[in-house]
C-alpha cells in the first residue's frame, strides 16, 4: 500500500483527499484487467472508461483553469496503477490546453465536451524533426488563403499520433521572426492533406506518430486565440503540465518502492528477510528520502500555481527535472533488489523501468529543464540586485 500521508500536508484541502481516495479505490477495481497487447485499443477503452467515470472532467475546463494540484494527484494515483492510463488522462488534458485556456466558446462547446466525456481523443502536435525542444525554430507554416488557413509541414513523436480525433497543431503564421511568429489551431484528424505518415514505436507502447500536413485547409475559425500568439499559449499549456509529469513520475517511483519493500520483506537470504541486510535498508532509505523531496517539489509547484501564481516556469521545470531523474534511480533500485525477477518481462518493475525513461525526455528534455532553472536563478538574482 503506497504511502498517503503526503495528503495531510497543507498543500491539499478536502476535496484533493477525496479524490486521490476515490480514484485509488476506481483504479484497483477497473484498470487491472484491460487488455494491453493492442495499445490503441486500450487506450480507446480507456478513455472511454475514465470519461464514464467523470475523471476526463479534471482534464479541461470550460471556464479557463485548471486545478494543477488534481491534475497532479490523478496523474500520480493513475501512474502508480497503470502507466498507459496515465498516458491517456495526460493526453487528454495536454491536447485541450490551450482550448482550455485560451479557446473560443465555440471551440470549447465543440470538442470540451466530447474530450471530458472520453468521446473523443486530443492530441498536442508541437515537436518536429528537426526543431525538437526548441519550439522558436519550429517550421511548419499555416497561409492564410481567403477565409482558411493552408497547413504544411511535419510533426514527429506526437503523443496520440494516429487514433486522436482532434490535434491542436502549432504553425509559423508569418507575424515575425522566431517564437513571434507562431500561432495555434485546431485540426479535426479526418481533414484533407493530413497523413499520418509513421506510427513510431518504443520501449513502453504509446501509441506515437510523424504527421504530415500538405495543403491541408481549415477554416480561419479553427486558430485559437489571436495570430502570432501561439508559442505563449504552447508555454502557458506546459507551464502547467510539465508538474504532472513530474507527478507522474512520482506515481511510478511510489509503485516501484512499494514493489521493493515487499520484495525485501518477503525474500529470505541465509534464513533471513533481505531487509535485515544493511546495505537493502541503505537503498530502501535512498528511495523513500527520494519519493518525498520529489513529492514536495510537485506539490509546491501544483499549490504555487493553484494560489494563483500567472507563471511557475521555474517551480514546474524544477519538480520535472528532479521527480523524473530520481525515479528512475529508485525504479533502478527496485529492479537490482528483485534480482532476476526485475529484468523479467512483464514484471510490474521491469514495466515500469521502460515506462520512466520517456519521462526525462519529453515536455522538456532534463537538461533543457536545467537551463530553464539556471535562468531563472540569474533572472531573480538581477530582479533583487
Amino acid at each position: 500500500m503506497a504511502d498517503k500521508t503526503f495528503l495531510d500536508w497543507p498543500f491539499f484541502e478536502d476535496h484533493h483527499r477525496h479524490l486521490a481516495a476515490d480514484l485509488d479505490a476506481w483504479a484497483g477495481s477497473n484498470l487491472a484487467d484491460i487488455d494491453h497487447s493492442n495499445t490503441d485499443a486500450a487506450c480507446r477503452t480507456i478513455v472511454k472508461t475514465l470519461g464514464e467515470a467523470g475523471y476526463l472532467q479534471h482534464s479541461a475546463s470550460l471556464e479557463g483553469n485548471l486545478d494543477v494540484r488534481s491534475l497532479c494527484l490523478i496523474r500520480e494515483t493513475l501512474a502508480r496503477h497503470d502507466g498507459l492510463a496515465d498516458f491517456v488522462f495526460a493526453m487528454q488534458g495536454l491536447g485541450t490546453g490551450a482550448v482550455s485556456f485560451f479557446g473560443s466558446d465555440e471551440q470549447k462547446r465543440r470538442w470540451l465536451t466530447k474530450t471530458r466525456t472520453g468521446k473523443a481523443i486530443s492530441a498536442f502536435a508541437l515537436t518536429e524533426p528537426q526543431s525538437g525542444s526548441d519550439v522558436a525554430n519550429s517550421a511548419m507554416t499555416a497561409r492564410l488563403d481567403g477565409n482558411e488557413y493552408v497547413l504544411d509541414g511535419e510533426k514527429t513523436w506526437i503523443s496520440n499520433g494516429g487514433v486522436a480525433d482532434v490535434y491542436t497543431v502549432f504553425a509559423r503564421t508569418g507575424d515575425a521572426p522566431g517564437a513571434k511568429g507562431l500561432s495555434a489551431f485546431l485540426v479535426p484528424a479526418d481533414m484533407a492533406g493530413l497523413t499520418v505518415k509513421e506510427r513510431l514505436e518504443t520501449i513502453a507502447p504509446h501509441p506515437l506518430a510523424r504527421l504530415e500536413f500538405a495543403d491541408c485547409r481549415i477554416p480561419a475559425s479553427a486558430m485559437i486565440g489571436s495570430s502570432g500568439e501561439g508559442f505563449k499559449i504552447a508555454m502557458s499549456v506546459l507551464d502547467v503540465f510539465r508538474p504532472t509529469v513530474a507527478a507522474a513520475a512520482l506515481g511510478f517511483a511510489r509503485r516501484a518502492l512499494d514493489e521493493a519493500l515487499s520484495r525485501v520483506t518477503s525474500r529470505e537470504v541465509q534464513g533471513a528477510p533481505l531487509f535485515d541486510l544493511q546495505l537493502v535498508q541503505g537503498q530502501i532509505a535512498e528511495m523513500a528520502v527520494d519519493v518525498d523531496a520529489a513529492a514536495l517539489l510537485v506539490y509546491r509547484a501544483a499549490w504555487t500555481k493553484d494560489s494563483g501564481a500567472p507563471r511557475i516556469t521555474r517551480e514546474a521545470a524544477m519538480a520535472k527535472l528532479f521527480a523524473t531523474d530520481q525515479a528512475q534511480q529508485v525504479i533502478d533500485k527496485a529492479v537490482q533488489l528483485h534480482g532476476g525477477d526485475g529484468v523479467r518481462s512483464g514484471h510490474i518493475v521491469e514495466s515500469l523501468y521502460r515506462d520512466i525513461r520517456a519521462l526525462r525526455i519529453y515536455e522538456g528534455a532534463s537538461d533543457v529543464q536545467k537551463v530553464i532553472i539556471a535562468r531563472q536563478a540569474m533572472a531573480m538574482m538581477g530582479s533583487s540586485a
